[in-house]
């Protein structure tokens, strides 16, 4: 009877042995159980290990790690168990790799324990190894950091993962797993072959019948996108993965007190969540119940009681530990939770724990930067950490729960010590390998130099340069000492600890591995280059007299392949116009690593100071895929459209001018991109000026109607009149009193909206327009701000409304608010005089024609007073022609019964 693999491999994914497997007598199955119980030495010095890691006698250790090891297992002659044995190389790798640079604690072996050396050879040290792979590791133009431990072992695991498999079918999954770690390992994200994505592909369809399997996949789909800052798909993902494990969750409110002296209950933010029923002994305990900071490791991976992550308390004088709900049920009752009482809620399900986590981090990048980000995250931190379940995920909760209080003067102290007890943790054996391991690639666990660094830039906020430049110094992270420095004024000291770098006066670990006398100087000189580079580009940033040479220097030294070296140089021409050169370096830049969206904003506007609106156009589509958050770039996208249009023979390659057709696109486009970026810049008056001018020429004078009332919000306060665009304004009057659907008795209702039949109501001319254009007169333009021109254009509306009264005294208005209303006793300019004389017959004649019309109105009355106070006005010009045309205007008043 042959091996149940993918039995085998689904243990491997979850991290939990199957116990079907049990009755398995097999060395193949022996050595995935070892992996699953993380016995990750018993598997790495196997005698399978011992021949896949067997040096070619022939190879060279100058030669890259693809040629220097065999890769075979000759003692497996079945195909399916060859590869099912490579597999569990490659996952005890990739784990060993992530113990020594995330979970912890520290690894029980050596590379020397796991690479075999023949005996005519000398030994490679572990310097020697990680010089080898940090060289190798460095990918798109970024470097891998280098003081990583072991990176040998990611390097390993990637090889046996790029080996040709016909079997096992979940490799694919592994092997986006390794790309993850990879990621973390760069100085900047950098984009994966399409064919890591591509092959997963078929495991979505496979696994939907295991709702924890295609849980875990949608979720690490999800962080993948979440390190390229792909926030909507990140999202969309993470909500999938919710609905695959059957987690319910709800963001409301409950009746609670916050502080310690709070006398009224207040409605407090809760997370109602639960997990679906699972069959699973995980599911039926309750590891809630903790004494003396210890919990049942209910997952089954070590049948012992292992210690939490230190939790902190507050111990704050007014602040309670956590907010006391003092009623037993949610805000809205209508719920499918409305059953949980919020201070007391079931058990979560680790993984349903992870995705939570995971949409907690969706709330940070989808949200405006204002303060209620930090209040709708701290529900669903809480939620996690009311409930510890695994090692790893209460530790993430608690890191993140960490950055949520690093903003709050009476949380900040323990944001910054519980950092630092995290930190501090990692080494210990208090909890078991196979614990910490079982949900890390299900959640964004930073690795430990990074929540060092996080330790650091903590300590910057807070003033503490001087700790802060402690750490930055001992994980040799030089950009941010420099940053340090520079932020003390110091830029002398900046300078010299580059330049002591560069001349071998100060050396960095990566330097005092490759000068190891077990490597040649050809090796040598290959593993210096990357971080060479970035040091010069360093240099470049700190001597702007000497930028180009330093930058050009770095570019050269990569070997054309420092994306840093491109980006900063663009930069340098472009803030000194020269645009062209600009555009030559940030090509290069964007085509080294296409997933840095500011570089392709500084290339796009490079291309606008040349006119060049497709390459603008290109560029600023290439920001809002990255990030379609980037108000900024739709709002230059739009403009790029436009000037399309306005280049209409840019839009054809034959040279020839674009058609009508063509332009109306261009335009629609420019009113798409310009709605999206309105979305996360609401407040941007000039966008919305924009939009509005767009939407009136593509004719969606609805959208331009509420245009018009956001910038009049936003400007009427400051500059009056002028917040409004009058043309506009008269175009959509225009719009409605010229309209279609002019039946007067026409009104919506929910039967005609759809109607096809009848009168339709087309919301942007006629009828259907009236109520937005009425609603912007009434009750956001004349509220605010008052001209001539616009009482006239609101007359107009009335009029065809027949408003007569409403719409007299708009035209009043209008001509209090005009030159004849304001017109000063001892005025002199004829011209000015003259035109308020016509001004005024016009006013006379609207009394004429709509006064009859209002019942109760003494028109006559009011023509006489507006005749006799503007003649009182105008004693100065009784010689002029027109004077003779006012007194037989009053006389005919006068006369009129």
């Amino acid at each position: 009877m042959g091996l149940d693999t993918e039995a085998i491999q689904k243990s491997l994914l979850l991290g939990t042995w199957d116990s079907s497997l049990d009755s398995e007598t097999h060395p193949v199955a022996d050595l995935a159980k070892a992996v699953v119980d993380g016995d990750l030495r018993t598997v790495l010095t196997s005698s399978y290990a011992q021949e896949m890691f067997k040096i070619n006698p022939q190879a060279s250790v100058d030669q890259p790690c693809t040629d220097l090891f065999s890769w075979r297992v000759p003692s497996v002659i079945n195909g399916q168990d060859r590869e099912l044995v490579q597999l569990i190389l490659a996952v005890a790798c990739l784990h060993a790799f992530v113990q020594a640079n995330w979970t912890g604690p520290n690894l029980n072996f050596e590379p020397s324990d796991i690479i075999p050396i023949p005996l005519d050879q000398s030994p490679i040290t572990e310097q020697a190894w990680t010089a080898k792979a940090i060289a190798e590791l460095a990918y798109g133009g970024e470097p891998a950091y280098h003081l990583a431990r072991l990176p040998i072992l990611l390097r390993l695991a990637q090889i046996i993962l790029g080996l040709p498999y016909v079997h096992t079918k979940y490799v694919p999954w592994w092997r986006l797993r390794a790309a993850i770690v990879h990621e973390h390992l760069l100085d900047e994200p950098s984009p994966l072959p399409s064919d890591v994505l591509e092959s997963l592909e078929p495991l979505m369809g496979s696994t939907t019948s295991d709702p924890d399997l295609i849980g875990r996949l949608l979720l690490e789909r999800g962080l993948l996108e979440h390190i390229f800052s792909h926030d909507k798909a990140a999202a969309e993902l993470f909500v999938r993965a919710a609905r695959a494990t059957g987690l319910q969750y709800e963001l409301t409110g409950a009746l609670g007190k916050r502080t310690k002296f709070q006398q009224t209950d207040l409605s407090q933010l809760v997370l109602l969540a639960e997990s679906r029923k699972r069959d699973d002994s995980l599911a039926q305990s309750d590891p809630a119940d903790t004494m003396n900071g210890f919990y049942s490791a209910a997952d089954g991976a070590t049948g012992r009681e292992a210690k939490l992550p230190e939790t902190l308390a507050l111990n704050d004088d007014t602040l309670l530990e956590q907010t006391e709900f003092t009623s037993t049920s949610a805000a809205s009752g209508k719920s499918a939770l409305s059953h949980l009482d919020p201070s007391s809620q079931p058990p979560l399900h680790p993984l349903d724990q992870c995705i939570l986590l995971s949409l907690c981090l969706n709330v940070r990048n989808t949200s405006p930067s204002h303060g209620l980000t930090t209040e709708q995250m701290s529900p669903y931190v809480a939620r996690v950490i009311s409930h510890p379940r695994n090692w790893t995920v209460h530790t993430m909760a608690l890191l993140l729960r960490s950055r949520l209080e690093a903003s709050r003067t009476r949380t900040v102290e323990r944001s910054t010590l519980q950092l630092q007890a995290l930190i501090d943790q990692m080494p210990t054996a208090d909890s078991e390998l196979s614990e910490r391991l079982l949900y890390f690639h299900s959640i964004p666990m930073p690795s430990k130099w990074e929540m060092e660094r996080e330790l650091a830039l903590r300590f910057l906020s807070l003033g503490v340069v001087k700790s802060a430049l402690e750490i930055f110094e001992r994980l040799e992270m030089w950009e941010e000492v420099v940053k340090c420095w520079k932020s003390m004024e110091r830029n002398d000291k900046a300078i010299a600890i580059v330049h002591d770098l560069l001349e071998g006066r100060k050396e960095e670990a990566g330097s005092v591995i490759a000068k190891g006398k077990d490597l040649s100087t050809s090796r040598r000189a290959s593993m210096d280059t990357v971080r060479e580079a970035k040091l010069w580009c360093l240099l470049g940033d700190l001597e702007p007299d000497k930028a180009v040479d330093h930058y050009e220097r770095a570019w050269k030294l990569s070997k054309e392949t420092s994306g840093r070296a491109m980006r900063s140089l663009g930069g340098y021409y472009f803030s000194r116009g020269e645009f062209g050169n600009a555009i030559t370096c940030l090509q290069r830049a964007v085509g080294i690593n296409p997933l840095m969206s500011r570089t392709w904003f500084v290339l796009g506007c490079a291309y606008v100071r040349l006119e060049d609106w497709e390459g603008g156009r290109d560029a600023f589509s290439r920001c809002v895929a990255i990030d379609d958050e980037d108000a900024e770039s739709w709002n230059n996208l739009a403009t790029m459209y436009l000037r399309l249009d306005e280049e209409g023979k840019r839009c054809r390659k034959d040279g020839r001018p674009s058609d009508k057709a063509m332009t109306f696109s261009n335009k629609m486009m420019a009113f798409r991109a310009l709605k999206q970026g309105l979305k996360y810049s609401y407040d941007n008056w000039r966008m919305w000026s924009n939009y509005m001018i767009v939407a009136v020429d593509v004719g969606e004078l609805s959208e331009a109607c509420r245009a018009q009332a956001r910038i009049v919000e936003e400007r009427a306060e400051k500059v009056g009149a002028e917040s409004v665009d009058e043309q506009v304004l008269e175009r959509l009057v225009n719009a409605v009193t010229q309209g279609q659907s002019d039946n007067p008795d026409y009104t919506e209702t929910a039967e005609n909206k759809e109607d096809t039949t009848g009168d339709v109501k087309n919301p942007n001319e006629g009828r259907g327009l009236l109520g937005r254009v009425s609603s912007l007169l009434e009750q956001t333009i004349l509220p605010r701000v008052s001209s001539a021109r616009i009482f006239r254009t609101y007359a107009r509306l009335l009029t065809w409304q027949s408003r007569w009264e409403d719409a007299l005294n708009a035209h009043l208005n209008a001509y209090r608010c005009g030159p004849a209303g304001t017109l000063e006793k001892g005025e002199t300019d004829i011209e000015k005089w003259r035109e308020v004389v016509t001004e005024v017959g016009e006013m006379v004649d609207i009394l004429i024609n709509f006064g009859p019309r209002v019942e109760g109105f003494n028109w006559r009355y009011q023509g006489r007073s507006i005749l006799r106070t503007f003649i009182g006005r105008s004693r100065d010009f009784e010689d002029e022609p027109e004077w003779t045309r006012l007194l037989e205007m009053q006389d005919w008043l006068r006369n009129e019964e």
